[in-house]
């Protein structure tokens, strides 16, 4: 189906995803186990058949949530500012904030139809060192397919990124236009795992998000 998206998910995005499934069998089988061996466990202090099932579900449950928590990935929103980019055209060349983006609105159409409806983010890393991150093509890839997935795409996507301050632009004429929702879509774009190079990025945080 990644031929028929608005904008490819990109093989980085399609092999964490498949990562992502692949963890979740080995979960089911840890809560399998651990909740089989509890009812097992109480079972040589109780016969009473309904108090082993209540007991072996509420650790399955718990081990559940602790490993939910353990392996709950990180989002743009976590190591970046999304915020709205100002968009010019400048003859046949889009720019956001100044960013050269691209020279492929040849035609007048193309230049007004940008220029009335298009709307961009640009991200900015919190840190130097998350630039490792966002400037990965794959990753920048996800977060455009994540917009144009909940926008829609009239006409036109592009990401770019800046080198001398680590922006990165992500920009497009939509079919809805709400800036909101294009923001929330590129905070909540998963890092994904390969790209994830800097210790900060991978450390997980049990108890919640810092």
């Amino acid at each position: 189906m990644e031929n028929t998206e608005y904008a490819y998910r990109g093989d980085a995005y399609i092999d964490g995803i498949a990562k992502t499934f692949e963890s979740r069998n080995y979960f089911s089988l840890i809560v399998s186990f651990i909740t089989g061996l509890t009812i097992q466990l109480v079972q040589q202090f109780n016969e009473i058949i309904w108090i082993n099932v209540i007991s072996g579900t509420l650790v399955g449950l718990v081990v559940l949530y602790v490993l939910k928590r353990f392996s709950k990935g990180k989002t743009i929103g976590d190591i970046a500012q999304v915020k709205e980019g100002k968009v010019e055209v400048k003859g046949s060349e889009l720019f956001v904030d100044g960013i050269y983006v691209s020279n492929l609105l040849g035609s007048e159409n193309a230049s007004n139809l940008f220029q009335e409806e298009g709307l961009a983010v640009v991200i900015y890393p919190n840190e130097e060192h998350f630039r490792i991150s966002l400037d990965n093509y794959g990753q920048r890839q996800a977060a455009l397919f994540e917009a144009t997935r909940t926008l829609g795409v009239k006409r036109y996507h592009f990401t770019r990124k800046e080198y001398a301050e680590g922006r990165i632009v992500i920009t497009l004429v939509p079919i809805i236009k709400d800036i909101d929702r294009l923001i929330e879509a590129v905070k909540k774009t998963p890092l994904l795992e390969s790209t994830k190079k800097s210790h900060a990025v991978m450390d997980t945080n049990l108890v919640g998000r810092e």
